[in-house]
């Protein structure tokens, strides 16, 4: 029903822009063999608002993968260099954390693994609401930051590595086959607010997927609820798993994202000596980091997901002659 209801909204709202572009261009036509600018001139500021209407319903038809609609967990890991990277996989949670606001989702903190002396070792979050997943799908890589290091008293300019990492929460109709003797389960004590406030209990869960390697971590105040969250995102990255197997190119990039270095990266942000941002992959560039680090991400996002479908460089557009 859900599908059916997606599909009808859909075709009313094509049927509805062939309507209005038919009725614009009769205006259109009529103001000019009568002689009045106006009509003509308000026909044609409605053909750039359907324009543009148009456009985003082209980057709509494109969120039809099999899991675009569901929610999604994006976890962020620092790469090699300490402090620098740890920074910088702060500045990137932070980043989708705004993107998701500016764009209507909901986020929840799963668990966040804080960095010695500033930024975070990794993090996880769940963004929930409709095409989450299909919008932030292809932001799973390798991100890297060029600019003068804070934390460097003699003010070089650092390179740094975090990675990302972007996987749909599956239905529970979706019947996922996880073995007891797979998978080891090992709680600990999660970090408080101190003080009497301190969390004293071993109530975070940590559980690895001994066949794939997976680890998911949940570290809210229950563990029972911590366990559930847990397999949740273990099932998730399971399911994940299994669909990048089937697309051989999807399998081949995320094999290229086992090093959290030089040559993986899939966008570059630099701050310095220049300001630019640039998508490796589509060729999308940014000359306003501050923007896209506040996020403002749609239009790399837009061009990643006609890449997919496509294979030529830029973001859908929408032609009205």
């Amino acid at each position: 029903m859900r599908e059916r209801q997606h599909l009808e909204k859909s075709i009313t709202a094509i049927r509805g822009i062939e309507s209005e572009l038919s009725d614009q261009l009769g205006m259109i036509e009529l103001g000019e063999e009568e002689g009045d600018t106006g009509v003509v001139s308000d026909a044609e500021a409605a053909l750039k608002r359907l324009h543009a209407e148009l456009g985003r319903r082209q980057v709509e038809a494109l969120l039809s993968g099999e899991a675009d609609a569901s929610d999604c967990f994006l976890e962020v890991h620092a790469g090699a260099g300490g402090t620098e990277s740890q920074d910088w996989a702060s500045m990137l949670l932070r980043m989708y954390v705004r993107w998701a606001e500016r764009n209507g989702y909901k986020v929840e903190v799963q668990y966040e693994s804080p960095g010695e002396e500033a930024g975070i070792k990794s993090a996880s979050i769940l963004v929930k609401g409709e095409n989450a997943y299909g919008w932030l799908k292809n932001e799973s890589g390798v991100h890297r930051l060029v600019r003068i290091s804070p934390f460097d008293g003699q003010a070089r300019r650092h390179t740094s590595f975090s990675s990302v990492w972007v996987y749909p929460v599956i239905d529970d109709n979706v019947d996922i086959d996880i073995q007891d003797k797979d998978i080891r389960i090992d709680t600990y004590r999660s970090s408080g607010a101190g003080g009497q406030h301190v969390n004293t209990t071993d109530s975070a869960v940590r559980i690895t997927h001994m066949p794939t390697g997976i680890v998911v971590t949940s570290s809210e105040k229950s563990q029972h609820q911590n366990r559930a969250n847990a397999m949740k995102a273990l099932r998730a990255r399971l399911y994940d798993l299994e669909m990048k197997k089937r697309q051989e190119s999807i399998q081949a990039e995320h094999e290229s994202k086992s090093e959290i270095g030089w040559g993986h990266q899939i966008r570059s942000y630099v701050l310095q000596p220049y300001q630019l941002v640039k998508d490796l992959r589509t060729g999308v560039e940014s000359t306003s980091p501050d923007d896209v680090l506040n996020g403002d991400l749609n239009p790399f996002m837009e061009a990643a997901l006609a890449h997919n479908v496509t294979g030529e460089e830029g973001g859908p557009v929408a032609d009205i002659e």
